[in-house]
């Protein structure tokens, strides 16, 4: 048995993109910073480290919470696996790049802001999870489900 499960929690570095794929589905991207912080022992001087995560959302559900309710700076957890492609850039070289992907049923997006929104109501947080949903707001709603689910 293997597991590739990412968990996160951190503040979008921008506004997230989406694209259309040629079947017509759309993809949301963005990047999340993770920052740890402390106390250098020997100078006493505070001292901090931001790691930058690509994140890729192809559930239909949470590309649309993305696209109307993250930007910049907003602060969220998210549950997803991490993939590696691999492509030629314009002169032939291999690239790699690896990504936190949120697809299917185990994929989780959670806004932990307390921030506006564009509705005009408020939250705590809410939590949107491409197999569930539960909202502390009545605004949102988000559900879907995949019937093939083994078990």
């Amino acid at each position: 048995m293997s597991i590739n499960k990412v968990i996160l929690v951190g503040n979008v570095g921008q506004d997230p993109e989406t694209r259309s794929t040629s079947d017509g589905r759309e993809i949301a991207n963005f990047s999340l910073a993770t920052s740890e912080s402390w106390k250098d022992k020997s100078t006493g001087e505070k001292k901090e480290k931001t790691e930058w995560h690509r994140v890729v959302v192809f559930s239909q559900g949470l590309v649309g919470i993305v696209k109307n309710y993250v930007k910049k700076g907003t602060k969220i957890y998210i549950e997803g696996s991490l993939q590696t492609r691999k492509w030629s850039d314009a002169q032939g070289v291999e690239k790699y790049t690896t990504e936190i992907v949120l697809q299917n049923y185990n994929s989780t997006l959670q806004i932990l802001d307390s921030r506006e929104r564009s509705s005009g109501g408020s939250s705590s947080s809410s939590d949107y999870s491409s197999s569930k949903s539960r909202s502390n707001n009545a605004d949102i709603s988000v559900e879907e489900s995949d019937d093939e689910i083994p078990f």
